[in-house]
C-alpha cells in the first residue's frame, strides 16, 4: 500500500497509486542506486528530519533488548539489582535523615531503612552481596543533633 503523503520522502515517483518497477533485464542494485540517484537530484533528501546531525545510538554491538532499553532510557528509568538499589535507597535515607527537622523523622527514616536492610540481610537475593548492616539509630540521631542545634 502506498500512503502519497510518505512518496516524496521515500523518493519514490507516484504515478497515480503505484511506485515505478524494476524494469525487467536490470539488476535490483542497479535500480535501487538508480531510484537514490533521481530523488537526491530532486532533492528529496534534503529537508528530512535529522538532516546534518549524526545518527542517535552510537553502540555498533546488536543487542537484542535495544528498544527496551531505549524505553527506558526514554522514560527515565533504570533497572538495578536489589542489592545495589537498596544500598542507593540507604545512601539517600542517610541524606534524608541528615536533613530531617526533627529527630522523630530522623528516627522514623532509619528505622525503615534498617528494616528493609534486615530483610535482605536474611534472605539475600541474586545479584552482588550488599555489603551493607543496619545503622545505629542512636549514632545517626547524635550526628543530627550535631548538626542541628536547639
Amino acid at each position: 500500500m502506498i500512503i502519497p503523503q510518505l512518496v516524496p520522502l521515500c523518493g519514490l515517483r507516484h504515478n497515480g497509486g503505484m511506485t515505478e518497477r524494476k524494469p525487467p533485464g536490470v539488476s535490483f542494485e542497479s535500480f535501487v542506486d538508480k531510484q537514490i540517484r533521481d530523488a537526491e537530484a530532486r532533492g528529496d533528501f534534503s529537508a528530512l528530519p535529522g538532516a546534518g546531525r549524526p545518527l542517535t545510538g552510537d553502540d555498533t554491538t546488536y543487542d537484542e533488548l535495544w528498544w527496551i532499553k531505549q524505553k527506558m532510557a526514554r522514560e527515565g528509568m533504570s533497572v538495578l539489582p536489589p542489592t545495589l538499589a537498596l544500598r542507593k535507597e540507604a545512601e539517600d535515607a542517610l541524606a534524608a535523615a541528615s536533613a530531617a527537622p526533627s529527630e522523630r523523622v530522623v528516627r522514623k527514616i532509619i528505622t525503615e531503612i534498617n528494616t528493609k536492610i534486615r530483610e535482605m540481610m536474611f534472605k539475600p537475593p541474586p545479584g552482588p552481596p550488599l555489603g551493607l548492616k543496619p545503622y545505629d539509630v542512636e549514632t545517626v540521631v547524635q550526628e543530627w543533633r550535631e548538626r542541628h542545634p536547639s
